[in-house]
């Protein structure tokens, strides 16, 4: 099976950062992680972070710095942990979100010691939580 690429937007207002619940539609639904998505044909990383986040929770971004890479539990994609900035555009104030509501259950700003007492979440994303978050 070849593994697949996707990436991960680590969106952050002040000491916290914007998780969801998967939604029924989204693969593992009912996990708790940070918005994520397959990167599609022809399409960069860049680009991929901001059409998953308008997609999924109606944000635009800035992407800005790749800090981390890391797989799936299942080994099935590679993940590409991207920051980004809200902004600018239509929806630049970060409390209005626009769920979709077949990838997105619900959504919250969290610190990081309120997400590692989630579940359920993924073990990946406890590791980027712990060890990379706090020294970005």
């Amino acid at each position: 099976m070849d593994q697949r690429e996707a990436i991960v937007a680590v969106l952050r207002r002040d000491d916290r950062v914007l998780v969801i619940r998967r939604g029924p539609e989204a693969r593992r639904s009912g996990y708790w992680a940070p918005l994520s998505g397959k990167i599609e044909p022809g399409e960069t990383q860049r680009e991929a972070v901001v059409r998953e986040v308008h997609e999924e929770v109606g944000l635009h971004v800035s992407p800005q710095a790749k800090v981390w890479e890391s797989e799936t539990d299942d080994g099935r994609f590679r993940l590409h942990w991207w920051t980004a900035e809200v902004g600018p555009g239509p929806a630049t104030d970060a409390a209005v979100l626009h769920l979709d509501a077949g990838e997105v259950s619900e959504a919250r700003w969290v610190t990081a010691t309120e997400f590692l007492n989630m579940d359920p979440i993924f073990y990946g994303d406890r590791e980027f939580f712990e060890r990379v978050l706090p020294a970005l």
